[in-house]
């Protein structure tokens, strides 16, 4: 799907200025920067309670083997408090729909779980459109049932098979692009 660019680059400069501001960078000259909708942005989720954590990581790429497939990705950042461990996911947009189920949630912490080798656990959606945090707690009982709509999916997309590619186009468009496009599988 087409991005907007200044959505796209609303979201990036806010996720890079935490980051830099979670590893202790100096980020004085990119705050001047901001605009005015960025400096509320910015100043709602450094007021975050999570901000004042310790820093495990920023932009930690992780992954976890569930049988015979591996999931992963990249937190936004993953903080400490005692034993409890905090993968802070900032939403410029929207948060998801059902978050106790979002594959980000899902796979994000089965790899912190199982990285870390702790239960305590909690993910943190911070909904910046509507400044609000949806905390997902970890659990053994949860762990199981993650895995296993892991595993269901991954034998989906294990024996699914792609239709036959088109020789044409069928759209009205024929004429000036006679080749097989990019989304042939899914025009008919």
């Amino acid at each position: 799907m087409p991005v907007n660019d200044e959505i796209f680059e609303f979201g990036k400069n806010i996720h890079a200025l935490a980051s830099y501001y979670l590893r202790g960078e100096n980020i004085d000259k990119m705050e001047k920067s901001l605009s005015k909708k960025e400096a509320e942005v910015w100043n709602y989720l450094k007021s975050s309670k999570y901000f004042g954590y310790n820093v495990i990581n920023t932009e930690y790429n992780l992954a976890v083997k569930i049988e015979n497939h591996f999931f992963g990705g990249r937190l936004d950042a993953l903080v400490k408090d005692g034993d409890n461990y905090y993968i802070l996911d900032y939403k410029t947009g929207s948060a998801p729909m059902n978050p106790k189920y979002d594959y980000q949630t899902m796979i994000y912490t089965l790899c912190v779980n199982k990285f870390f080798k702790t239960s305590n656990v909690t993910f943190v959606y911070i909904d910046l459109k509507n400044r609000e945090d949806i905390c997902i707690p970890f659990s053994k009982e949860i762990e199981n049932d993650y895995k296993n709509r892991l595993v269901e999916v991954s034998k989906k997309i294990d024996s699914y098979e792609s239709a036959p590619k088109k020789p044409e186009c069928n759209n009205k468009d024929n004429a000036i692009y006679p080749y097989p496009c990019e989304y042939s599988i899914i025009c008919y």
